[in-house]
């Protein structure tokens, strides 16, 4: 359809691809981002039964979903670097190659402990997923069309998210697989992405001479966001809010944080280069993606428990119970996406998107142990729909405000701070919940006249088979009722989503895969209408 304009030097990344092309290319990109999507969501079932059998406590049942999300936050903007210097296809599969071998370790865990490192060192490749396979899409597909493909990755999503709770909760129900299989799972998948990546994905090397990656920079951001989540995890449990460990906590982070972006405003080759942060739509992108993904990811992840541990169901049955949710997410990304390639505007879609999270989320913050499951079921279908429209949709509200040299760090960004949403949702909202869990069970069991220790010596709560029948009827309902506080503390959360949407300026998305190209046929058109102009002018005069 369009001829690929080059100029000297390298050859530029995108070639020329028809629409078969693409998709053979998607195929691998979309089976690696399934992969990274079923690590998480094939657990979030199996999880109470996996920290109930290795005796675990609730802030170890966060941390396990915490630890991922972390190190994956902390490396996705360094990725992101590393795909604007080399070559994007290998940095995939060396990401595919970590998170195999992350995979492998943490299911012969044998410890909470060892579990929670092995998740750590296994989000080190989600991150490079998380980052390279939207980098891979934003080289190949121009804006305009890529609200086509975002359809595919929201049905790719949708399929990881409704099959991996099933999948986690048939592994964890049949007696001869056990939990373990639910990270051992994810290993024959992550080959066949690799053969498929190597056979149909083609991006040529962009090489750049003098090259710089601000190591430090993402040294203390990791280390500044790491000890603000160690803080959120401990306060009101093991140290008051006011002491001076938490003085000393918090005073840490925020001077490891002044200190990052002290050094990434000199630093030559920024991991999150300030210069595209600060612009309005990129900024307003990154609030939103912040606020979806402490709403999603801290809300999200604890329906698997609220499902098992307050109502009594199976594994397999609580991921049946989620489907309404990832229907949402299939059916308004797909929608959305054909809708956005159709008319070129991004705007209407996520601020509808947004205001529909909030109002799902606020539904989900009445339920309690005895909720109708017709009624919890609807708000999960809104929080669904909300995040279909939304998540996508900002990162490709920045993809299309930069040039293609800068499509990595400014994509990664967006993924960071999503990622950062999620990992303070998540130790926040896991926190919140630890808090009024103990705090009840605490309560109903002096009132039952049953001593707060005495069900089993070092038994988890989250061990139920392990519990008196009455200590069972306590732990479901404390678990059942204070999930909904934390569901609305998540739409309090997505209310800030809703005005970065709002503030977000009305744009048009370009038909071009680079922006030079853009402002290249702008000028060029300029310039035939000045030239016109100047042509006509003599004639007037006469």
């Amino acid at each position: 359809m369009s001829t690929t304009t080059t100029t000297a030097g390298p050859v530029s990344e995108p070639g020329t691809m028809n629409h078969r092309q693409t998709l053979e290319a998607l195929s691998g990109l979309l089976l690696v981002l399934f992969v990274a999507l079923v690590s998480s969501t094939v657990v979030s079932t199996a999880l109470p039964r996996i920290i109930g059998e290795l005796n675990g406590s609730q802030t170890q049942y966060t941390w396990v979903v915490t630890a991922t999300l972390l190190t994956a936050t902390a490396t996705t903007p360094i990725w992101g670097k590393l795909a604007d210097l080399f070559n994007k296809k290998q940095l995939i599969q060396i990401s595919i190659v970590i998170f195999v071998v992350g995979s492998a370790i943490a299911g012969i865990s044998q410890s909470a402990g060892q579990l929670i490192a092995a998740r750590a060192f296994q989000g080190i490749g989600v991150g490079g997923l998380q980052a390279l396979v939207q980098v891979a899409i934003a080289a190949m597909i121009p804006p305009r069309e890529r609200g086509r493909y975002n359809g595919y990755l929201g049905g790719v999503m949708a399929v990881a998210t409704v099959g991996g709770p099933l999948l986690g909760g048939l592994i964890v129900d049949t007696s001869w697989l056990g939990w373990r299989w639910c990270f051992f799972v994810g290993v024959p998948i992550a080959i066949i992405a690799l053969v498929l990546l190597q056979a149909t994905l083609r991006l040529p090397t962009i090489r750049r001479d003098n090259v710089k990656i601000d190591y430090l920079g993402a040294a203390l951001i990791a280390a500044g966001v790491s000890v603000l989540l160690i803080w959120i995890s401990f306060v009101d449990g093991t140290f008051a809010w006011l002491s001076w460990q938490t003085f000393a906590l918090v005073g840490a982070s925020v001077v490891l944080l002044a200190l990052a972006v002290l050094v990434e405003s000199r630093a030559a080759e920024p991991v999150v280069p300030l210069t595209i942060v600060k612009q309005r739509t990129t900024a307003l992108s990154i609030l939103g993606s912040l606020a979806v993904g402490m709403a999603m990811f801290g809300g999200a992840v604890f329906l698997g428990q609220y499902f098992q541990i307050g109502r009594g169901y199976s594994p397999t049955e609580a991921g049946l119970l989620t489907i309404p949710m990832m229907a949402g997410v299939l059916l308004s990304s797909i929608i959305a996406g054909r809708m956005i390639s159709k008319s070129g505007k991004l705007k209407p879609y996520i601020v509808t998107g947004a205001v529909v999270l909030v109002a799902g989320f606020a539904m989900l913050g009445t339920i309690d142990h005895a909720t109708s499951l017709v009624f919890v079921g609807a708000g999960m279908l809104l929080v669904g729909i909300g995040v279909g429209m939304t998540m996508q949709n900002l990162v490709l509200a920045v993809q299309n405000t930069v040039h293609l040299r800068d499509i990595g760090a400014a994509s990664a960004s967006v993924a960071f701070f999503r990622s950062l949403g999620g990992t303070i949702g998540v130790s926040v909202l896991g926190a919140v919940l630890a808090h009024r869990v103990t705090g009840q069970i605490t309560h109903d069991l002096a009132a039952a006249g049953v001593p707060a220790g005495g069900s089993s010596s070092g038994t988890s709560a989250l061990n139920l088979n392990a519990l008196p029948d009455a200590v069972q009827h306590i732990v479901r309902a404390a678990y059942g009722d204070a999930t909904g506080h934390i569901f609305l503390i998540s739409a309090a959360i997505a209310v800030v989503g809703v005005i970065a949407a709002l503030l977000l300026r009305p744009v048009t998305l370009r038909t071009s895969l680079d922006l030079a190209d853009t402002e290249r046929s702008i000028s060029t058109a300029a310039g035939a209408i000045d030239g016109v102009a100047d042509a006509e002018e003599p004639a007037g005069r006469k």
